[in-house]
């Protein structure tokens, strides 16, 4: 792995979150609002890159997937925030030839993606009962399904999938629906080395500043090929931004499973930070 650095400049707090429509309630008030120049924010990363960053230190926190707490080392998480869903969340889907999933055996998977590779794979192993071949891509939809029965797309693409023939199945719909909880793709995360560093940082102040402001964010993002409704839609009743409960319950036994299925090591407690 490979991680140029980023330059750091008046000692701002380094942090990195993808530029993926459902991260920017969650980081408006850093470019535009109440908060911004108090931290060096770069968004041209995807989340798996994010997570990448913060392995390196290369940031001081980043917007991370969230099974990657399990996987780097050291790392806490900023409580109460995060990128999330109590049902369907549009945004991470499988595309597939076949509508039965029983009858899927190759799944090309989005590179950008960590939480939800793993999410596909747990759905498969303990739901579905069979196990694909993998492979992950780098493609557009398109080229992964001419060699693949399904493929995983994260992001805004996943929201304007138009082609013909094909079932697309929402992820965090098909969790709830085997497991009647919510289900959480990221969250703030800080390696404890940058504790000190990122101590003045109101990441809820950020979200909550960001959710006042969303007409501002719609707008901004109206080159997506989605109707303003939509967009207002996806932000305000498809994307919580705030861990409850229920997504407690999910990450919890989404971690358990991830184990069971090989797919990490252990499954530490979240260390928050104060």
């Amino acid at each position: 792995m490979v991680v140029e650095a980023i330059s750091k400049t008046a000692n701002l707090p380094r942090l990195a979150a993808s530029s993926y429509l459902n991260t920017a309630p969650l980081i408006w008030s850093f470019q535009q609002g109440s908060l911004q120049n108090t931290v060096e924010l770069t968004t041209d990363a995807a989340p798996a890159r994010c997570a990448d960053l913060l392995e390196a230190d290369v940031v001081d926190a980043a917007l991370v997937p969230v099974i990657e707490y399990q996987r780097i080392a050291d790392v806490k998480v900023i409580p109460r925030v995060c990128v999330g869903s109590h049902s369907a969340v549009r945004s991470v889907v499988l595309v597939s030839k076949h509508a039965d999933l029983e009858r899927v055996r190759t799944v090309a998977l989005d590179r950008k993606s960590r939480t939800s590779q793993v999410l596909v794979k747990v759905i498969f192993k303990e739901f579905i009962g069979v196990e694909p071949i993998w492979t992950v891509s780098g493609a557009d939809v398109e080229t992964m399904l001419e060699d693949h029965d399904a493929a995983l797309v994260i992001g805004d693409p996943g929201m304007t999938i138009t082609l013909a023939n094909v079932k697309v199945f929402d992820l965090a719909n098909l969790w709830h629906s085997f497991t009647a909880t919510g289900f959480v793709f990221a969250m703030w995360m800080a390696k404890s080395s940058a504790v000190d560093s990122i101590s003045g940082v109101d990441f809820v102040k950020a979200r909550d500043e960001g959710l006042k402001h969303l007409e501002e964010i719609v707008s901004a993002n109206s080159e997506l090929p989605l109707p303003r409704a939509e967009i207002r839609k996806y932000l305000t009743e498809n994307i919580t931004f705030e861990v409850d409960e229920g997504l407690e319950r999910g990450m919890q036994l989404y971690f358990e499973l991830a184990k069971k299925h090989g797919l990490i090591e252990t499954v530490k407690p979240f260390e928050y930070l104060q």
